[in-house]
């Protein structure tokens, strides 16, 4: 039964109250309603619905306590019938527009009368009180039999109390504080409105300012935070938090295709001007051929590297860069990067007395890569004879990789921007030392998607240490 009773409840919400409350919604959406006019809207709705509830508990309220005052007064007469005989019990004193008819109950004899009313009909309006429907105009009764001892005989008393003149008294008061109710209710609405458009005003004005927004003003056109703190300056404090990081961004997407511009134009000068040269003499004079030929292939190189790189950080700005990780020997892959850096830097102390067998969990490539660029910077920014030192230990399960060098190090400005993009310091830069200052960007990513750290050590004119470490695999 209670199953098939829920079941009901579902049916009529799925086909009646739903298909009305989309209906109303998508009729109110024809509206544009200010969130003011909500407001007032929802509050006047709130005033109306407990505007109800008053009247009806000021209704219910009036009656009771006109049903006290019966039960006041029948028990007043019936205890003064009791003590005093039907004579002095029954006066007007004590009557006070209740009506009585006493009956001896033993004999059926009518000992005194004056009910005014009809006898009424089971009709009950509410907590005893009845509603006439037999006489010539509606009233209210409150009708009642009571039984009683006088000298151990006993009599029924019906008791009538009209509370016709209560009830069209109340009705009276119910409609004057309707009208009070409701003139109220507007003053508190449109006060309220007044009230609810100040709040909304820092509103306004934020939706002023982000519309004047644009790329030219992003730097200068911010949202008022001053004044009382509430919700609304708590907002504006978010969204300028927000445009200072889109403008951080925004920069930053600025500098990198200026750089960028700016390392592609140097290789396709260079390259421009060989194929000038070989359109000129190049064909008649081998030497200049063959020089063109190796510039020219140098700077493609040094583009192609450099495109390589800008595709990377693009996948990892996208979040495409996907990394094919798996539990791996490092000491091989240092061993061979060891091997090649002999090869290729002969004019430099490679040492490496410390390579331990580590186990790493990750992309093998990539951190053949990132190890490969520290190398790389090792042998760039050192001169012929000096010392570079490539270390692979195991420390506390995790995989510790050092390469340290006594080039030209670095000063603590250079420290704090190594990893940016196409940084580069003044001092490399006008030791006309080849690069895009994108290496160490590429190798901070692909070490920080391990959740590895970098740790440097450096001073300027004595050398530098990058410690990289990778954490073992926690299974």
């Amino acid at each position: 039964m209670k199953k098939n009773l829920l079941e009901a409840i579902r049916y009529i919400l799925r086909k009646i109250v739903l298909p009305f409350r989309k209906s109303k919604e998508k009729w109110l959406g024809n509206f544009r309603l200010s969130m003011a006019s909500r407001i007032s809207m929802a509050y006047l709705k709130i005033f109306l619905i407990f505007g109800i509830f008053f009247a009806i508990g000021f209704f219910l309220i009036y009656m009771l306590s006109e049903k006290e005052d019966y039960d006041r007064m029948a028990g007043k007469i019936i205890t003064a019938v009791e003590g005093k005989g039907f004579n002095e019990g029954l006066n007007p004193y004590y009557m006070q527009g209740l009506t009585v008819e006493i009956i001896d109950k033993a004999s059926k004899r009518m000992i005194y009368s004056d009910l005014t009313i009809q006898p009424l009909d089971n009709t009950q309006f509410f907590y005893g009180i009845h509603y006439n429907r037999k006489s010539k105009y509606d009233i209210l009764v409150i009708e009642e039999n009571r039984h009683f001892k006088i000298k151990s005989k006993e009599y029924v008393g019906q008791f009538q109390f009209d509370l016709t003149d209560s009830y069209l008294h109340c009705m009276s008061l119910l409609w004057k504080i309707a009208i009070l109710y409701l003139f109220m209710v507007y003053l508190i609405i449109r006060r309220g409105k007044r009230s609810d458009s100040k709040l909304f005003e820092p509103l306004r004005i934020m939706s002023a300012t982000a519309n004047r927004l644009t790329v030219n003003n992003l730097h200068s056109e911010r949202l008022n935070v001053e004044g009382t703190k509430n919700e609304l300056k708590d907002l504006a404090t978010v969204i300028n938090a927000m445009l200072d990081r889109i403008e951080t961004s925004y920069e930053s997407q600025k500098q990198f295709v200026s750089d960028a511009s700016h390392e592609l134009r140097t290789p396709i000068s260079v390259i421009q001007g060989y194929a000038n040269l070989l359109n000129r003499w190049g064909t008649t004079n081998a030497e200049v051929l063959q020089e063109s030929i190796d510039a020219i292939q140098n700077e493609a190189r040094s583009m192609q590297d450099l495109v390589e790189k800008l595709l990377f950080l693009s996948r990892h700005d996208k979040k495409t860069f996907k990394l094919n990780k798996k539990r791996f020997n490092m000491r091989p892959v240092v061993e061979d990067m060891v091997k090649e850096t002999k090869l290729l830097a002969t004019n430099r102390n490679i040492n490496s007395q410390v390579l331990e067998d580590v186990i790493v969990y990750g992309d093998k490539q990539s951190l053949k890569q990132a190890i490969r660029i520290f190398i790389d910077n090792a042998v760039k920014y050192t001169h012929d004879g000096d010392e570079i030192t490539i270390m692979c230990q195991k420390v506390n399960g995790d995989c510790v990789i050092t390469v340290s060098d006594t080039g030209i190090g670095m000063t603590k400005k250079d420290i704090d921007h190594i990893f940016d993009r196409f940084y580069r310091s003044d001092y490399v830069r006008n030791q006309n030392i080849s690069g895009h200052g994108l290496g160490l960007s590429l190798a901070k990513l692909i070490i920080l998607a391990h959740t590895g750290k970098i740790k440097i050590r450096s001073q300027f004119k004595t050398g530098t240490s990058f410690i990289i470490t990778l954490p073992k695999r926690r299974f």
